[in-house]
């Protein structure tokens, strides 16, 4: 069934736990993480990023992907639609008015008033079509450098705002961690205590296990994966290519990576502690 974030992530928040966002870039990806969370019996969160979106025809055929999966494929277990990072206003308005459940607004490169303004039209928007609504607060980027958001800030973006789920700058990054990368435990901590909401976790990929526990015991409820399947999805289906030389039927490449995003799935989801915890 489609949900909205707020259907699932309040027991997530609640229970201790958090729910996976992976995200989708085509057809067979959608079918594998629908099946492997089905599997599981874990909610899961379907997310596309503007560029996923463009590459995949537009929003409302990424609605109509997923909505035709759950059907075809009986998925019986709470599925959310997420359009992640988006950039600007008007493209979290085409994703609710084509269907999505759920949004990011990232004007985390903005200044704290400019990025609350921002939010508050989204926020205005969403609430009134029952569309949950994610923020960012300080920029989660690809290197080590990263902002220094104080506690206040924090907590006055959330009081103006009154945001469904809020990520936060505390190191965390996108694609590749080095060994001596530290996350801000401490910050997430604080910040957990007070806006009291669920918090979600950019940059989850390659991350150890502990830090992700510690991040759900701060108070992570929603944790992104996506260079990390994309990583190891390409892996699989270029030792598969270079055993295979004379294949040149796409479903048979694109399908050779199917066994690594379940596998990567099922242990997420493990990890995260959403497994059976659909309703």
């Amino acid at each position: 069934m489609i949900v909205n974030c707020k259907d699932i992530l309040e027991d997530a928040y609640k229970g201790g736990y958090a729910i996976g966002s992976y995200n989708v870039h085509n057809l067979e990806w959608a079918k594998y993480i629908l099946e492997a969370s089905k599997e599981d019996r874990s909610p899961v969160i379907m997310a596309f990023s503007e560029k996923s979106v463009s590459y995949m025809g537009g929003y409302s055929v990424c609605v109509s992907l997923i909505k035709s999966l759950c059907s075809e494929l009986k998925i019986n277990i709470p599925v959310v639609i997420h359009l992640d990072h988006a950039t600007s206003f008007e493209s979290c308005k085409k994703a609710i008015d084509s269907g999505f459940t759920s949004v990011m607004i990232d004007a985390s490169n903005l200044d704290l008033e400019d990025n609350i303004k921002i939010t508050n039209k989204v926020l205005e928007y969403a609430s009134e079509r029952k569309v949950t609504v994610e923020a960012e607060i300080g920029k989660i980027g690809d290197s080590k450098e990263y902002d220094t958001i104080p506690i206040e800030e924090i907590s006055e973006f959330y009081l103006r705002t009154s945001v469904d789920m809020l990520a936060i700058s505390i190191g965390n990054k996108h694609g590749f961690y080095d060994e001596d990368d530290k996350l801000d435990f401490e910050l997430l901590g604080s910040a957990a205590k007070e806006v009291r909401i669920p918090l979600v976790l950019h940059g989850a990929s390659f991350l150890d296990d502990n830090k992700i526990k510690t991040a759900i015991f701060c108070g992570v409820s929603k944790i992104n994966i996506n260079t990390e399947l994309m990583y190891n999805w390409a892996l699989s289906v270029r030792d598969y290519l270079n055993q295979n030389d004379k294949v040149y039927d796409p479903r048979s490449i694109i399908s050779s990576g199917e066994h690594i995003i379940k596998r990567m799935v099922h242990e997420k989801n493990e990890l995260f502690g959403s497994k059976n915890r659909a309703n």
